[in-house]
């Protein structure tokens, strides 16, 4: 540990407790207001990544912490350094992804003073983080009180951006001169010694937590059980980030002994993996808006976010006078319909595995032609899907592909706007595992190149799949390929502007609608590949299959783009869906 002077001996102080408490890996960009906890992190053996930019350096984090599903921290220097990193922030606290950001500061007296690059950095970020901290300068011969202090702030800063809600941390440092390990040895506490220092990062962690389990109460349990005795035809809607380990499988046992269908969301960890059976339905984001009024539920079980589709927003929206439950172990409202009737905070799992005990003993829970309603839905969706695979303008068949080529357990991050639509929409369920991401908290096309990367920091091989929008956003984050070492596989759908406006009814308005909302670009990007030292193909999406097989077999990074008509494509996605109707209203 660097115990120059006061300055690199608190920041190491610091490092050393956050890495003890288990944090691996953190994001710096570079600055001279932030050198002394740089320093110690470069030090502390703990995972360091390099950014120039600190937009892409959050989303990198942001990435890294969702695929790991352990904090990352985030370093930069005062000013609008700060400040780039909101979006992700706002991102990190709607999908609940933890990060402890650190922010350095101009000490307290430079404040409102005209000071350069001082800027006002307190709760800078609202109410977007779980806990604020100004962290005051350190005082020559600081006190022991200090030095607990210190690591006390590391601790809790881990833990608290784990628990009772993930999310993110905003500590902000102030830091008088000089900040480079400079000797100042009158800086250093008396009563710390040589010998002190030596032991200090092999020292045990100050502070420990132990958190109990939100195992559901007496009245939940028997309030669902007769609930679910009552109720032969149920559903249960798996919106995004539920809960993983085993709560997929109990989830799915139980549905199985219930014939209940589970509306398994893309993102929700329940449409892919070996607990897959028929009762994880896929293509209801194609039938629901035609065989709604036929699908009429005596109760419904939610669990996660908000669905991605609309269509099933709107479904369950439709369903007056029906109990709808969500069940959570964080308590945060998921229902912008506001047709949740019972609000249950426990822990997924535990109920799960409770109501198999308690439903153990009943027989004839199944209302027998319940499920078999949905599950002739979902082999028409399917039918029709596959039919149309062979179509060049067919871009859902993009999402298709992707799937069949991945490698069990590979990586897959999907960009927002269309790709994302297209994946929960045509992504059929499936019992090869693989692990889905997106920014789905607050939705934005921002930086999400740079989080998927991020994400294959942690699972190199990584697929990100994005539209031409997305990826122009956040070109510059390509630099963290070659400087952090990432391998992915970047497939670009090229559509030349908002395709995802093709969907709305300003679509039909012309001229306004090209030039304000399509607003196409004419870019292609071999250029950026070129820039970076990626490697570049362009394909038709009928060839996208041999390209990806390549890429993945590939040590190198590489960057798939795909021409694309969103126009011809939505005409082809609405037809898909008329065919898929023709069929229901005629058998």
């Amino acid at each position: 540990m660097n115990a120059a002077n006061r300055n690199t001996l608190r920041a190491g102080i610091f490092v050393s407790e956050l890495k003890k408490s288990g944090l691996n890996s953190v994001c710096i960009a570079p600055g001279s207001r932030s050198t002394p906890l740089a320093i110690a992190f470069a030090e502390s053996g703990i995972k360091v990544y390099v950014h120039s930019d600190e937009r892409s350096a959050a989303y990198f984090a942001l990435g890294l912490a969702r695929a790991s599903q352990k904090p990352a921290a985030l370093l930069c220097t005062s000013g609008t350094a700060a400040a780039n990193f909101f979006p992700a922030i706002i991102e990190a606290n709607y999908s609940e992804v933890p990060l402890i950001v650190l922010t350095a500061d101009r000490p307290a007296e430079m404040r409102e003073s005209g000071a350069n690059q001082t800027i006002d950095q307190l709760k800078l970020f609202g109410d977007h983080v779980r806990w604020f901290a100004d962290v005051p300068a350190p005082e020559a011969n600081f006190s022991k009180h200090f030095f607990r202090y210190l690591q006390t702030l590391a601790a809790r800063a881990y833990e608290t951006s784990q628990s009772p809600l993930p999310g993110v941390v905003h500590l902000n440092f102030q830091f008088r001169k000089p900040l480079e390990p400079i000797d100042v040895p009158d800086d250093l506490p008396l009563w710390m010694n040589d010998s002190l220092l030596s032991t200090l990062e092999a020292d045990p962690a100050q502070v420990t937590f132990s958190h109990p389990q939100l195992s559901p109460s007496a009245d939940q349990t028997t309030l669902l059980t007769r609930a679910i005795s009552s109720s032969p035809r149920g559903l249960i809607v798996c919106g995004p980030r539920c809960p993983n380990g085993d709560f997929p499988a109990q989830l799915t046992q139980l549905a199985t002994k219930l014939g209940y269908p589970i509306l398994a969301d893309s993102l929700s960890g329940l449409r892919f993996g070996e607990h897959v059976n028929e009762n994880i339905i896929g293509g209801y984001d194609t039938f629901l808006p035609f065989a709604n009024q036929s699908l009429r539920p005596q109760i419904v079980l939610r669990f996660g976010d908000l669905p991605t589709s609309n269509e099933l927003s709107d479904y369950l929206d439709s369903l007056e006078d029906i109990p709808q439950i969500h069940i959570s172990e964080t308590k945060r409202w998921r229902d912008d319909r506001f047709r949740v009737t019972h609000s249950m905070w426990c822990d997924p799992l535990l109920l799960c595995e409770e109501l198999l005990i308690k439903l153990g003993w009943q027989s004839n829970l199944q209302d027998l032609n319940w499920l078999p309603a949905w599950t002739e839905l979902e082999r028409a969706v399917w039918d029709e899907v596959h039919a149309l695979r062979t179509e060049p303008a067919f871009e859902g068949g993009i999402l298709i592909d992707v799937l069949s080529q991945l490698p069990a357990n590979n990586g897959l991050f999907i960009a927002n706007s269309l790709p994302i639509r297209h994946f929960d929409q045509f992504a059929q369920p499936s019992q090869k595992p693989v692990q889905v991401f997106a920014n789905r908290g607050a939705s934005g096309i921002d930086g999400t190149l740079s989080s998927a990367l991020g994400a294959a920091a942690h699972l190199p091989g990584l697929v990100f799949v994005t539209g031409d929008l997305s990826f122009y956003h956040d070109m510059n984050g390509l630099l963290a390929i070659q400087r952090c070492g990432i391998r992915a596989t970047i497939i670009v759908i090229n559509n030349d502007g908002g395709g995802i406006f093709e969907r709305l009814p300003i679509s039909k308005f012309e001229p306004p609608f090209t030039k304000l909302f399509t607003a196409p670009h004419g870019l292609t990007f071999e250029h950026a590949a070129k820039l970076y030292g990626i490697d570049y193909v362009l394909v038709e999406r009928l060839s996208l299959a041999p390209a990806l097989k390549e890429s993945l077999a590939s040590e190198k990074s590489t960057i798939i783009e795909i021409p694309s008509d969103a126009k011809k494509f939505e005409l082809m996605r609405k037809e898909l869906n008329r065919r898929v109707a023709g069929k229901h209203v005629n058998r």
